[in-house]
């Protein structure tokens, strides 16, 4: 089912948006600021604002430039992405910190890579798979941390609880997967709001226990017919009714969205209204 659908993970995902032409080290770099930049940002955006850097940094998207670049001018290059202005400052001081202690390149550890400002293990996870081929961890973000809660995999309260929980029984060759896989499939059909089960195979199948399934609603269809009949020698005209019940399928996303319990109140109870005091 993943695989029929294109989501923006796949073709602008932070691990697809360093310039292969560029050198080893510079490519892990490109990497590194890349997620730095995705958070709390759409792919999309994400992907353009790499390519102002590629395209405008003088001498080209590496750690000279990053030294180089005004912060303004960096600021003005990533402007679309979420909280830029703190972003082009951990960037910068990233730069630094790279030049003095790891000797111009990104660091090849978890350790080295949380203690750069504005990387969290998220993003580290995901840097050590991408940048340097070691799968140390499972990234886990909102997409992953939702749905495999969605599935009752576990019950967890954050992504490092879920990245835990994961780790734990999920087999290390599918740590590399997993995220892009879940990433993608919450993109296009589990979204945050507004699921799209009435696509989902899963479902369908009913494998997914947090489904909104499809429901037979019933609606009555009134035929109205005039008969004549004859009565004490003459002849009266009769309106009869008939009612006929007819069944039809709803599909999941045109039910109300009141019916739908947001993701995020997963485990808590249904929020009932209140009678009014009389």
């Amino acid at each position: 089912m993943r695989s029929r659908v294109v989501a923006p993970v796949d073709t602008m995902g932070c691990e697809s948006l360093a310039d292969t032409k560029d050198s080893p080290v510079d490519q892990r770099l490109q990497t590194l600021v890349a997620l730095m930049l995705s958070s709390q940002t759409k792919d999309t955006v994400t992907s353009v604002a790499m390519k102002n850097l590629q395209d405008n940094l003088p001498g080209g998207f590496n750690l000279r430039a990053l030294l180089g670049v005004e912060p303004a001018r960096l600021n003005s290059l990533i402007e679309k992405v979420g909280f830029h202005n703190n972003k082009t400052k951990y960037i910068k001081q990233t730069a630094e910190i790279l030049r003095d202690k790891f000797d111009g390149d990104i660091p090849d550890t978890i350790e080295g890579l949380v203690s750069l400002p504005g990387v969290g293990p998220k993003m580290a996870y995901l840097c050590m798979s991408a940048a340097w081929g070691r799968d140390e961890g499972i990234g886990v973000d909102v997409h992953v941390h939702r749905i495999t809660n969605l599935w009752g995999w576990h019950k967890t309260r954050n992504p490092e609880e879920t990245r835990a929980a994961l780790e734990a029984w999920l087999p290390r060759d599918k740590w590399h997967a997993i995220n892009h896989l879940l990433v993608g499939f919450g993109q296009t059909i589990c979204l945050p709001v507004g699921r799209k089960c009435g696509e989902c195979t899963l479902a369908e199948k009913g494998l997914c226990p947090g489904a909104i399934v499809a429901k037979k609603q019933t609606t009555v269809k009134r035929d109205r017919t005039t008969v004549k009949a004859e009565v004490g020698g003459g002849t009266v005209e009769q309106e009869v009714v008939n009612e006929v019940k007819v069944e039809h399928n709803v599909k999941a996303e045109d039910m109300p969205e009141a019916s739908v319990m947001d993701i995020e109140d997963i485990g808590k109870p249904r929020r009932t209204r209140s009678s009014r005091r009389r």
